[in-house]
């Protein structure tokens, strides 16, 4: 994998995770794709309307980004998976999206966030 693309996309992923971003309607419009869909690690399932409902009124969380790894599916689509940690709580979830280039720009066209096991000692 090419280590540009992979910066880049990590890049878009912690762009999605900064307070200011998310809750900048245009700002996420602008990286989801129009028939993005998301499977929430509650299992709901939610549209690219309803993220962008939700994260306009969400009250926002640090959240950590770690193990990233970027796998590409063809030239113009890469699946990328990571851990989201939230320092204040101690909790996780295992991320993956599935990346696709349009027109020369990235934009995410799913998400999935499951939580992840305890860790024992």
């Amino acid at each position: 994998m090419n280590q540009q693309l992979a910066a880049e996309l990590r890049a878009l992923e912690e762009r999605l995770l900064a307070p200011d971003v998310r809750r900048d309607r245009s700002a996420v419009a602008s990286l989801l794709a129009e028939e993005f869909v998301e499977f929430g690690s509650s299992g709901r399932v939610f549209t690219r309307e309803q993220i962008l409902d939700d994260l306009a009124t969400e009250n926002p969380q640090r959240i950590e980004l770690a193990d990233f790894v970027a796998r590409p599916l063809t030239p113009d689509a890469v699946l990328v998976t990571w851990r989201a940690i939230r320092p204040e709580s101690g909790t996780a979830s295992l991320r993956s999206s599935v990346w696709v280039r349009r027109d020369g720009r990235w934009q995410m066209i799913f998400h999935q966030g499951t939580r992840a096991a305890e860790q024992g000692p």
